[in-house]
């Protein structure tokens, strides 16, 4: 189904709740985490009377999920699992999801759901730039747009300089990629003399990462391309559990009649009415393979009443995550907010690193980013300015020369953290 159902919202909710409870069941059913979990915290699935009964169920995090590395998490048996994909375990074990043949259909349904929300359409020519493998994005992108009846170009990341040569001969009209990656691949046009507003491409679908309204207004003007932002994360299903309308580009719409939102305080892990900025928590409502019950994303984000779908929930950017936070003398910075004061100074790219360092017994803040032309260190005074102002926290700027940091090739790393 590449279109939303057509419900009204009492109609979406009483579906939700149809399937909540049939998911709730499976996890207590099959899964001897859950079931332990739902034990301890004095709950069973036939407690849930309303959609509102679920904030008594615990949370599901990913350390639960590195506790039963690697397929203790599955509701069905393992032979029935068709797909596997992992996190990179850069911080400890992998966290592993699986998928039936089932889950990977109605994940190609929703991606296919998602490329045509933010403007593609069958017959598109449609550039796959996130990395392939145990990442969810490439293969991700790649069932969702065959399924919505695309010509696939499955390029992955890196090749840069053959990106952008596939790019001039293949005229993708839709891009799937990262933003920052994004940035790296208009690089390398205007380094090969490519103007990147000549080319086909009309829709560019970013994620994986955030990215902030500045930089979609700066990669738009650059480019010419639409710029629309896709939400996932592969322990709730993968790209596709959200989607911006191309149309409107004012939030991310949840596809809500396959996961049920919340929004928490991070503090308090209360519930916090619509409209009220939290953390982002989900529950999947139609997965076999592996249900996740009230899992905690760690992304920051509100939810907000649907524009282009009326009856879904949009959950506005994502502005950062809860440990993508630094702590600066006393003061929460993220990243984004960084990215935001570079995009307001004429003359600096947002390619850049936020550098943390503690030479004494206070924290630091350096901000490395290259300039666009001959470094100015003026141009660092006034980031300086900015961020001072706006943020309320001193940092010091490094004007690096253009090309000097490396290049991102999926997620950018946006944070050095070499406090002793």
């Amino acid at each position: 189904m590449t279109v939303p159902p057509d419900l009204g919202r009492p109609e979406l909710e009483a579906l939700q709740l149809e399937r909540l409870r049939a998911t709730l069941r499976a996890a207590y059913q099959h899964v001897p985490h859950y079931r332990r979990a739902f034990d301890e915290a004095g709950v069973r699935p036939d407690d849930l009377a309303s959609l509102a009964d679920l904030a008594r169920f615990p949370f599901t995090t990913k350390a639960d999920l590195r506790a039963n590395y690697p397929f203790g998490m599955f509701a069905v048996p393992r032979e029935q699992v068709v797909r596997v994909h992992a996190s990179s375990g850069t911080t400890g074990k992998p966290t592993v999801v699986g998928y039936t043949q089932t889950d990977v259909d109605t994940w190609a349904d929703l991606m296919a759901r998602s490329i045509r929300a933010a403007g593609g359409r069958p017959g598109d020519v449609v550039h796959v730039a996130y990395g392939y493998g145990l990442f969810t994005g490439g293969l991700g992108a790649h069932y969702g747009a065959e399924r919505l009846g695309c010509t696939v170009v499955p390029v992955s990341g890196g090749m840069t300089e053959r990106q952008v040569q596939l790019i001039v001969d293949f005229a993708p009209r839709v891009i799937m990629v990262t933003p920052s990656y994004f940035l790296a691949i208009l690089d390398e046009m205007d380094r090969q003399g490519v103007d990147p507003r000549s080319t086909a491409l009309e829709v560019g679908i970013f994620g994986a990462e955030p990215w902030t309204d500045q930089m979609r207004r700066a990669v738009q003007e650059r480019s010419g391309v639409r710029a629309v932002d896709i939400y996932g994360l592969s322990e709730v299903m993968g790209p596709g559990v959200s989607q911006e309308s191309g149309e409107t580009q004012d939030g991310l719409h949840v596809w809500e009649d396959h996961f049920l939102p919340e929004i928490v305080d991070p503090v308090t892990l209360q519930p916090v009415p619509d409209g009220e900025p939290g953390e982002l928590v989900f529950t999947s409502l139609t997965k076999q393979a592996m249900p996740v019950i009230r899992y905690r994303t760690r992304d920051l984000s509100r939810l907000l009443p649907g524009t282009a779908y009326p009856t879904f929930r949009r959950m506005e950017k994502v502005t950062g995550r809860t440990d993508d936070m630094m702590i600066v003398r006393g003061v929460n910075v993220f990243p984004s907010q960084v990215e935001e004061q570079i995009l307001g100074v004429e003359g600096l790219t947002p390619h850049y690193l936020c550098v943390l360092t503690r030479p004494g017994t206070l924290d630091e803040l350096t901000v490395q980013v290259e300039a666009a032309g001959p470094p100015d260190p003026g141009l660092g005074g006034l980031l300086a300015e900015r961020i001072k102002q706006r943020i309320g926290v001193t940092a010091r700027v490094e004007v690096l020369a253009p090309y000097a940091l490396e290049r991102s090739l999926g997620k950018a790393k946006r944070i050095s953290d070499r406090r002793q």
